[in-house]
């Protein structure tokens, strides 16, 4: 019986949703978060120098990147019965308010053992200018429902 791990091959590729942060989104992120750094809501203190980095104005929460990612590996994972495992990522680039964000994947590898199935993903996180802001792994899990305890 085939089933939908068996469809998954290194090489398949998926996009996500892009995502268009606005100051109203960033501001909710710092709400929802608890996470009210200057650096993602005060201009004047952006413009000044942050550490050996100028960015010239509020940038997103990093963890942002996070959620368009996983949005992404869920809209693709839960209509095929997989979860989401793992995810490591490094920032690359700030995003601002007016970037938008487009989140992708490509599968790398899968493996199978007695009690389940595992993918793994290079995952990345691009601008509307093709420029990397995000790059990392994820890993899925595709349970055996008939794996024995």
């Amino acid at each position: 019986m085939s089933t939908a791990f068996d469809t998954i091959q290194p090489g398949l590729t998926l996009t996500g949703t892009p995502f268009s942060p606005t100051r109203e989104s960033i501001r909710a992120f710092c709400d929802a978060s608890l996470d009210y750094n200057p650096l993602h809501l005060d201009d004047d203190y952006m413009k000044t120098s942050f550490g050996k980095t100028q960015f010239g104005g509020i940038i997103m929460h990093g963890m942002n990147n996070f959620g368009v990612i996983s949005r992404m590996l869920t809209d693709w994972l839960y209509p095929l019965g997989g979860v989401h495992r793992r995810l490591e990522t490094r920032w690359k680039a700030p995003v601002r308010p007016g970037d938008t964000i487009t989140p992708a994947a490509v599968v790398t590898a899968r493996k199978v053992t007695a009690k389940s199935r595992f993918a793994t993903l290079d995952v990345t996180v691009r601008n509307q200018r093709g420029e990397l802001v995000a790059s990392g792994e994820a890993m899925v899990e595709f349970p055996d429902m008939d794996a024995q305890p």
